[in-house]
C-alpha cells in the first residue's frame, strides 16, 4: 500500500512550489481578500472542477488537477487570513507568507493523520468527484457561517472546514497525479 504521509507531503510540495512562484510574481496580494471573497474564490474553483467533471470539456486548457491545487493554496491563504485578518495593503513579506504557509500545511497534515487513522484510509476508495461534492458542501457551510458572523451552535468553525477542503483536495491531487 502507498504511504499516505509521503504522498500527502509530495502533493503539498507541488502546491507549495506554485505558491512560492506566485509570491514572487504578485507578493502576498491576497492579504487584501476579506473572508467572504476568499470563500467565493474557493467556490468558483470547486464549481469549475464540478463543471469539468460533468462536461469533460475545458475551454481554457486547464484541468481539474490545477484547480485542486489552487484549492489547496487558497485554503491555506484562508487559514492565514482567519488568523491574521485581511489588510488594506500587502503587509507581510514573501518569507513570512511562506512560513505561515508551512505552518498551516503542517496543521493540515496532522489533521489528516488523525482522521486517516480513524477512517482507515477510506479516502483511497472514494471517487475524485466525491471530493468535489464534499468540498462544495463544506463551502456552502462556510458561507452560512460567514452569513451568521461566525456564530454556530454545534458545528465546526470556518477553519475546520477550510482544513477539510485542503485535505480532500490533497487526496484528489494524490489520485490524479501521484498514483
Amino acid at each position: 500500500m502507498a504511504d499516505t504521509n509521503k504522498q500527502f507531503r509530495e502533493a503539498l510540495q507541488l502546491c507549495r512550489d506554485i505558491f512560492s512562484k506566485k509570491l514572487y510574481d504578485y507578493k502576498p496580494s491576497w492579504r487584501m481578500l476579506r473572508p467572504s471573497s476568499l470563500t467565493d474564490q474557493l467556490f468558483i474553483k470547486a464549481k469549475r472542477i464540478r463543471t469539468l467533471e460533468t462536461t469533460g470539456e475545458s475551454l481554457v486548457g486547464e484541468g481539474v488537477l490545477t484547480e485542486f491545487m489552487a484549492l489547496i493554496n487558497y485554503g491555506i491563504v484562508g487559514l492565514i487570513q482567519l488568523d491574521r485578518g485581511y489588510a488594506d495593503k500587502v503587509d507581510m513579506s514573501n518569507d513570512e507568507a511562506m512560513a505561515l504557509y508551512d505552518k498551516y500545511a503542517e496543521e493540515c497534515l496532522t489533521l489528516m493523520q488523525k482522521k486517516n487513522h480513524d477512517y482507515g484510509e477510506a479516502w483511497r476508495d472514494m471517487r475524485v468527484s466525491s471530493y468535489t461534492d464534499l468540498i462544495l458542501t463544506k463551502l456552502e457551510r462556510v458561507k452560512e457561517i460567514e452569513d451568521k458572523n461566525g456564530v454556530t451552535t454545534v458545528s465546526e468553525g470556518i477553519d475546520s472546514n477550510y482544513m477539510d477542503i485542503i485535505n480532500y483536495s490533497v487526496f484528489a491531487v494524490i489520485k490524479l497525479k501521484l498514483e
